[in-house]
């Protein structure tokens, strides 16, 4: 049976522990999956496929992160309802959160299917593999629905401290998608429109599964007065969640501009691209989980109030990210060849090719590893005081920094220099992120930060930058 989280008692650095391994398990799961699509191609249909599915990733993204900013946003008000105590509000907040996910859920599906071929335009892909690209974004567009399901269940179990269940329905679906990719990709010959028909089946098994776990939580035994749409609460969740999804818009946007520049290369380079870039979703597997984590225990402990807990599980969060994130680094070092060598026929001259950029861009990603765990844990303690508008702005800078580098690196060192944007990108997020931590957590009013603080935050950030 579900079991909820108080995070509001005992020790930060068990609570995060415990509560971040079951999520870090899913989300490796979860990656897992997105490697074994790709492994399936790449070695079942060629570089070519490969290529296709790494060239719309950014747009495949886009939708992803606008969903997952949303339903994280929504949560926040459901874990600080569940740390105050008042389950009443709590389960109005839940299920507001609900009736406003399956408003998203339609909105974002017609916004999808209308932007495939604009952005593959956009994108500049190649002609060659433009066709696979197209097929591959409409069978998972078609899916969006199910993902706002899934991530708006696991965000509401996820609230109220239990992050196993998240974790069963990640390897549940996991096992699924692999076995329907073999079955579709390698054995019925549907091509990269299998891989992403698996991707979607399989996420909606997790639906299922997350669905059926939350109708056993009793604090979410829901009455129907409680579907009842609340505008104050409408309200203070859009206000929460309109600047995460603009936050992955941008920082989509900037990969968009970055697959631009990427497509101008050969489709070695863009397949040796598109396999680091996979391979990134492990390296930061965890830096999610810590994330999700920081979130749930701060939205917990502002909702009591409990400033001084907030600050204790901010350090130890940092400690626990930054020995993980050098171990990491450490392991890519050490095999990182090797396992990109499963993702693609290295007996080509193209898979060579392919094989060493993907490699270099793989290297430089580890190297820079701790700065990325940094913004993971800062950003996410932030959204769970109630401050999105900071971690907005850091989106932005983000967006900006990725960019410049990306447009502006190639023409002075040549095609390596877009393999640099990521990293810059990660520490022109640090650079807002960092000092609005340290203004707001030295500001305590009312267990909260009004707007007037959080622009008082930036101004004073961007003149710490500065100076």
């Amino acid at each position: 049976m579900p079991k909820t989280k108080n995070m509001t008692e005992g020790s930060p650095f068990r609570h995060l522990i415990l509560f971040s391994l079951p999520l870090m398990v899913g989300s490796i799961f979860q990656e897992f999956y997105t490697i074994a699509d790709t492994a399936i191609v790449g070695r079942s249909l060629g570089v070519s496929a490969l290529a296709a599915l790494g060239a719309v990733a950014w747009p495949a993204w886009l939708f992803q992160g606008i969903i997952q900013g949303i339903t994280q946003g929504f949560s926040i008000l459901v874990a600080q309802k569940f740390g105050a105590g008042k389950m009443d509000e709590m389960r109005k907040a839940a299920a507001n959160a609900i009736l406003l996910s399956a408003v998203s859920a339609a909105l974002l599906f017609v916004m999808s299917e209308a932007s495939i071929f604009p952005f593959l335009r956009l994108i500049r892909m190649p002609f060659k593999i433009q066709r696979m690209g197209s097929q591959y974004l409409q069978i998972l567009f078609s899916g969006l629905p199910v993902v706002v399901a899934y991530n708006m269940l696991a965000a509401i179990l996820r609230a109220l401290g239990d992050s196993r269940d998240p974790l069963y329905a990640m390897i549940l679906a996991s096992c699924v998608n692999i076995g329907l990719d073999i079955l579709f990709v390698v054995y019925l010959d549907w091509g990269v429109m299998g891989a992403a028909g698996a991707t979607v089946l399989a996420q909606l098994v997790s639906v299922l599964f997350c669905l059926i776990r939350i109708r056993t939580i009793h604090v979410l035994r829901f009455s129907g007065s409680d579907f009842y749409p609340q505008p104050f609460i409408i309200r203070r969740m859009v206000v929460l969640a309109l600047p995460m999804a603009f936050q992955n818009l941008v920082i989509a946007a900037g990969g968009i501009i970055v697959q631009n520049v990427v497509n101008r290369y050969s489709i070695p380079f863009i397949a040796g691209y598109t396999t680091t870039t996979k391979m990134y979703g492990l390296l930061e597997s965890a830096a999610i989980s810590y994330g999700f984590a920081m979130v749930t225990y701060t939205g917990q402990n502002i909702g009591k109030g409990d400033w001084k807990r907030v600050r204790a599980g901010m350090r130890a969060s940092l400690v626990i990210s930054l020995m993980t994130s050098c171990v990491i680094s450490t392991v890519i070092f050490l095999f990182g060849k090797n396992l990109l060598g499963l993702f693609m026929d290295t007996g080509t001259e193209d898979g060579q090719a392919a094989l060493q950029t993907g490699y270099q861009f793989l290297k430089i990603m580890a190297v820079y590893l701790p700065v990325l765990y940094i913004l993971h844990i800062t950003r996410s303690c932030i959204q769970g005081m109630g401050n999105t508008v900071i971690p907005m702005i850091s989106g932005v800078s983000e967006f900006l920094m990725r960019t410049a580098s990306a447009l502006l690196l190639p023409v002075l060192v040549g095609e390596t220099g877009v393999l640099y944007a990521e990293v810059i990108a990660w520490i022109g997020a640090d650079l807002i992120l960092v000092p609005g931590y340290f203004l707001l957590s030295s500001r305590e009013r009312n267990g909260e930060t009004n707007m007037y603080l959080c622009f008082n935050c930036i101004r004073r950030s961007i003149r710490r930058i500065w100076k």
